[in-house]
């Protein structure tokens, strides 16, 4: 179904609601293409291919609101889908704060975001199958302590995604992804270890080497061999950019409208106060091109935005749809956010913290003795209070140098005070996802282990 086609059928959608007496309807249309290879030992061991398509439908009477979905697009099925909605909306408890965005905000980003590869859109699968083989082989042949794999694969995506609504907007657009990874084992005596690397891209010439992310994923494991626990302490920590990624997640969390109006975050009524060290900014930005948070508009058919959320410590903004707007008072961020059907709950863009000036050496040295974690477990983290308590392994860096892997320990604090207490940010900032965070060093967390 090409992107025009899609719009139409969305048009039809809400002319249908409102032919049907609904106040206010708008529609999401979606198709996606997927393929999966996963290599183990050279031998492929499964390839998935996949398609999907779906059309969701919101409408309003009122302030009553119902939702319905369907993947078939035929006339017929998209008339039972809108009489389905109806249906519910109006036996719903009407919702004061229920209804589409203001007028006036509606519209979308101008211009190529770079979101679409025909380059992606037309790897072969044996191409495919050869990259994933290609980085497994890499990290085997890297160390002969590197036994075993639990695999290498490929993935790629072609996504096609068309919203209208009865206030007049009307957006379409596609993207495309790929990512390739590699999970090395590693032994030494009785003791096995494992860990991975990964690369991703709208593009496949964006993507690392095969070659490179194999070495790099071997690299890792190895250096995880002879691995032991730490005293129980208080000592700096250091976050390398794989895990410090999970502190932005805890951030969003707390920032997310959904969350305040519910009065469930340790941000609560922060707003213009410092919440973290003054070397902190926290940016939400939905314009970059080419990043995988990157979109012409939200799914409520708001334009993207680039929003400080944090900036040199002090708290600016929240992150909000129209309807958590209207439940505090505010106004819509464009950071709507929701599959085929449904409320719009709240969704980030490309999620940061800005890098600093230090490289890693030279924030390794200026913590002198810390714990560099490469690995977090669990999910020991309480956004209400802010509590944090999570498994980690990583490296011991003594005097401003690595000096042996660390395995089964906790570290523990509390989320308030570990953004205060950011002491310094490395240079390496890079998005390997929608979320991203350079190496952080953050003092007086504890440690406990043996």
């Amino acid at each position: 179904m090409l992107l025009g086609n899609m719009e139409d059928v969305a048009g039809e959608v809400v002319r249908l609601a409102r032919e049907a007496g609904a106040s206010a309807a708008e529609c999401t249309l979606s198709q996606g293409e997927e393929f999966d290879a996963q290599v183990r030992k050279g031998e492929v061991e499964t390839v998935k291919e996949s398609g999907s398509r779906g059309a969701g439908v919101r409408v309003l009477f009122g302030r009553h609101t119902g939702s319905s979905y369907t993947s078939d697009l035929s006339p017929e099925g998209l008339r039972a889908m809108v009489r389905q909605a109806a249906d519910l909306a109006r036996i719903t408890t009407e919702d004061p704060h229920a209804g589409l965005p203001d007028p006036a905000e509606l519209g979308k980003l101008p211009g190529d975001l770079a979101l679409f590869s025909p380059e992606t859109a037309g790897i072969d699968a044996a191409r495919k199958i050869e990259l994933a083989r290609t980085a497994e082989q890499a990290a085997l042949e890297f160390d002969p302590r590197i036994t075993n794999s639990e695999g290498s694969s490929f993935h790629s995506m072609l996504s096609r995604h068309a919203f209208v609504n009865s206030l007049g907007f009307s957006g379409s657009y596609e993207t495309t992804s790929c990512s390739l990874s590699a999970v090395p084992v590693a032994q030494n005596g009785d003791r096995m270890e494992r860990d991975y690397w990964f690369s991703t891209a709208r593009r496949l010439g964006q993507l690392e080497d095969a070659d490179y992310i194999g070495r790099k994923a071997a690299e890792r494991v190895i250096r995880r061999l002879g691995s032991r626990k730490l005293p129980t302490q208080k000592a700096a920590i250091i976050f390398e950019p794989r895990v410090a990624r999970s502190l932005l997640g805890h951030i969003f969390e707390a920032i997310n409208g959904d969350s305040i109006y519910r009065r469930a975050s340790f941000l609560q009524d922060k707003l213009g106060e410092q919440v973290a060290a003054s070397r902190v900014t926290v940016v939400d930005d939905a314009t970059i091109p080419g990043l995988f948070g990157t979109s012409p508009y939200d799914d409520e058919g708001v334009p993207s935005r680039r929003t400080v959320v944090i900036e040199n410590g002090v708290l600016k903004s929240y992150l909000l749809n129209s309807y958590t707007a209207r439940k505090l008072g505010m106004k819509t961020t464009g950071n709507a956010s929701r599959g085929i059907t449904g409320n719009a709950s709240i969704g980030h863009g490309n999620l940061y913290l800005e890098k600093g000036a230090l490289t890693l050496d030279q924030l390794f040295r200026e913590a002198g003795s810390a714990f560099y974690v490469t690995e977090l477990m669990g999910f020991g983290v309480n956004a209400v209070t802010g509590d944090y308590s999570r498994g980690a392994s990583g490296l011991w860096i003594e005097n401003g140098e690595i000096a042996y892997p660390v395995s089964e320990v906790t570290i523990a604090g509390n989320l308030k005070e570990m953004l205060m207490n950011i002491e310094a940010v490395a240079d390496d900032l890079e998005f390997r996802g929608s979320v991203a965070c350079p190496t952080i060093l953050i003092a007086g967390l504890t440690i406990s282990g043996t």
